[in-house]
């Protein structure tokens, strides 16, 4: 069941990318990010029941992974989010509402008409909340000092510190080894003019 969900998600996110003339890397990585958010909107819907808050959380798990993506692979978010909200958005639902209304059954057509509305609503609410969280990460990240140089536990520093301290090992055990060598040298000569004196 799940290998179905996710394949037919990821194939139905890289079909409308095509149609939007997406590039192939980016179409590749839309889909995958069309059917991860899928995923979390069947577990969460098997789970609960309510398919506004699995909407709702789909669709912020997709933005901010198109952001990240886009980040990336240096593309625009939108490469990401518009084929990878295409599994969310209520087609059968809004087919449905026609096919009510032409049938006469107002009552129903209305009923899905709200239900539309709401879905769309949580979809689109969930694309601005993931780009306000970017927005306010980046602020965070530029009010913050950057001091990568004056930093005592930098990365550069910290790895020239182990080729250091790999180098200093290495000719600490090389001298070792050749003093070991030369005591155990000086150790046989000693025994062999010991022999010789005994035996004289």
């Amino acid at each position: 069941m799940i290998c179905v969900q996710s394949i037919a998600s990821y194939l139905a996110t890289c079909a409308f990318g095509i149609i939007f003339n997406i590039p192939f890397k980016p179409l590749l990585h839309g889909g995958l990010i069309g059917m991860i958010g899928w995923l979390i909107y069947f577990f969460l819907f098997q789970n609960t029941g309510s398919d506004l808050l699995a909407t709702f959380a789909a669709s912020l798990v997709i933005a901010m992974m198109s952001q990240v993506a886009a980040r990336l692979w240096k593309n625009p978010v939108t490469l990401y989010s518009v084929s990878g909200i295409i599994p969310l958005v209520p087609g059968g639902l809004s087919y449905s509402v026609m096919s009510r209304a032409v049938d006469n059954n107002y009552d129903i057509a209305i009923y899905f008409a709200e239900k539309v509305f709401v879905l769309s609503g949580a979809i689109a609410m969930g694309l601005v909340l993931a780009e306000v969280i970017y927005q306010l990460v980046q602020k965070i990240k530029e009010m913050v000092p950057q001091k990568t140089d004056n930093r005592i536990f930098s990365f550069k520093k910290v790895r020239y510190f182990s080729i250091e301290l790999f180098i200093l090992l290495s000719i600490c055990y090389y001298e070792g080894n050749n003093t070991r060598v030369d005591h155990r040298e000086a150790s046989r000569k000693e025994g062999s003019n010991n022999e010789i004196d005994m035996f004289w």
